[in-house]
């Protein structure tokens, strides 16, 4: 395995973590993830993987991709949907040759 690989794959989990302890500490304060978020969550976080495996893209792109679905979630919890949907999109701009985003980009 690559440096810049294990050092994406590290990322990943310490983002990971780092989101279920946000989630975790703000509970109580905590807004909602709403089922139209965790739909396109799981959507990008599957294109992600998939160009990760396929070597599609580059590491700094997959990182700023991983950062960005991060924001969208967070924007998500806040009540700002429309917006964290429109995060989602835009990381799938950043992933796909243009002529699969429209498909991608589709309710």
């Amino acid at each position: 395995m690559t440096k810049t690989k294990l050092l994406l794959n590290c990322s990943v989990h310490v983002a990971a973590a780092a989101l279920c302890l946000g989630a975790m500490i703000n509970d109580t304060a905590a807004g909602s993830f709403t089922r139209g978020c965790a739909a396109r969550d799981l959507q990008i976080l599957m294109l992600i993987e998939e160009r990760e495996n396929t070597n599609a893209v580059s590491a700094e792109r997959l990182s700023d991709a991983l950062l960005t679905l991060m924001n969208a979630r967070m924007t998500c919890h806040d009540g700002h949907e429309v917006d964290a949907l429109t995060m989602y999109d835009s990381i799938v701009g950043s992933l796909t040759p243009s002529m699969n985003r429209r498909v991608l980009t589709q309710p």
